[in-house]
């Protein structure tokens, strides 16, 4: 029997090399006016930036841009949104990493809403979203948050009294991706290691989430199937290599269609709290957290002897097939896919905790504050803060 389910509505996807080269052409179907947001210097030094511009200049197109240095802050929506209402735009065209995505999503939003976005963030304001937006057209350059397919754009401020909250609404997914693996060529191993061991995470906590359904179990599958065997090959020989850069890809999307229906784990519980903290890379918290949440995890499920435990066991053991496992008992599948995990933090180069100023004082709040709400079994407080310490 099928229990009850729900499943929001996916992107339009254009997948493929070279695909990038359609901007123009689709930018145009929304109107005269489109709103660029980009990140890093990397876009430019790669050349397709310039590529996109002429592009978009070919069709007709006037181009507002936006650059964004880091996660997105109020701030920095806020003055976007209050500069460019009133100009017509009619399609925001974001390009980058994961929150570049965010900030694309969040200003198209804002675009359409009065006030601040903090007074629409979930956990943080008192108003509710309208829905209304302008149209999002989604091209990440790394492969990692799949913010191109979810509904949410999470907006930072760092600090005391920070926060890491989402913007949310089914309306604010992006009505087009673009996954042209081309454009992750250029980023290095460490960002590809750090994003792709963020999708890996949401992968898994989406899959054996206690709101999975059999579609989301599917497609989290499938993307753990293409992402895992590509990852650490992206992150060395297999950088330049298109078709796994196409791989990884794919995999980050499915991660974000899959957390967007199934929700999250232990581990982006504690990762969103770490990041309204300290300024931790996001995909090297939840890299940190996995290897311990999974142990944990497991070590709960086995002692409780119940039909939806015993199915947990069952998906933790054949993630474990697909980092290698021959075993034919399931628990030694579970052990194999945690050595596994802890072995890749090692293999990626993915640094502590530490490393960013997270310290003991911090694991008493962050044990206390997490999220556990999705995970299959929930973790003590004291398995959460041992999770941290074990990474500081």
């Amino acid at each position: 029997m099928i229990s009850a389910f729900t499943f929001s509505a996916m992107p339009r996807l254009i997948f493929g090399p070279g695909t990038i080269g359609r901007l123009g052409e689709i930018a145009a179907s929304f109107g005269k006016n489109a709103l660029l947001v980009t990140g890093s210097e990397a876009l430019e030094r790669s050349g397709h930036l310039s590529r996109m511009l002429e592009d978009l200049k070919a069709v007709g197109m006037h181009v507002y841009q936006c650059r964004i240095a880091g996660e997105p802050s109020p701030a920095m929506v806020d003055q976007a949104a209050t500069d460019l209402k009133g100009k017509g735009v009619g399609v925001v065209l974001a390009v980058g990493g994961g929150s570049v995505l965010d900030a694309g999503k969040a200003i198209a939003a804002m675009l359409k809403e009065n006030g601040s976005v903090i007074d629409f963030l979930e956990g943080v304001g008192k108003r509710t979203p309208s829905g209304e937006s302008v149209p999002v057209v989604a091209v990440p350059t790394t492969s990692g948050t799949g913010s191109e397919a979810t509904k949410n754009a999470v907006i930072s401020r760092v600090g005391n009294g920070g926060f890491k909250k989402s913007l949310r609404h089914d309306n604010y997914i992006p009505r087009l991706a673009i996954l042209d693996p081309t454009l992750c060529v250029s980023a290095p191993p460490s960002v590809t290691a750090a994003c792709g061991m963020d999708a890996l995470t949401q992968l898994i906590e989406s899959y054996v989430s206690a709101q999975a359904s059999p579609l989301t179990d599917a497609l989290a599958m499938d993307g753990m199937c293409y992402l895992i065997p590509a990852l650490p090959d992206a992150c060395g020989n297999g950088a330049a290599d298109i078709g796994c850069r196409g791989l990884v890809a794919y995999g980050a999307f499915l991660s974000g269609v899959t957390l967007a229906n199934a929700g999250l784990g232990v581990v982006h519980g504690v990762a969103g709290l770490m990041g309204g903290i300290l300024s931790i890379p996001h995909g090297i918290a939840c890299a940190n957290l996995l290897p311990y949440a999974v142990k944990a995890t497991v070590g709960n499920l086995t002692a409780v002897h119940t039909q939806r435990a015993d199915a947990a066991i069952d998906k933790f053991a054949r993630i474990g097939k697909l980092f290698g496992a021959t075993h034919e008992n399931r628990l030694d599948c579970c052990r194999h896919l945690v050595d596994g995990l802890y072995r890749w933090l090692d293999q990626l180069d993915i640094p502590r905790l530490g490393e960013f100023g997270l310290t003991l004082a911090h694991v008493d709040f962050l044990a206390h504050a997490a999220s556990n709400k999705n995970n299959p079994l929930p973790l003590s407080t004291v398995q959460i803060g041992q999770m941290i310490q074990d990474r500081c």
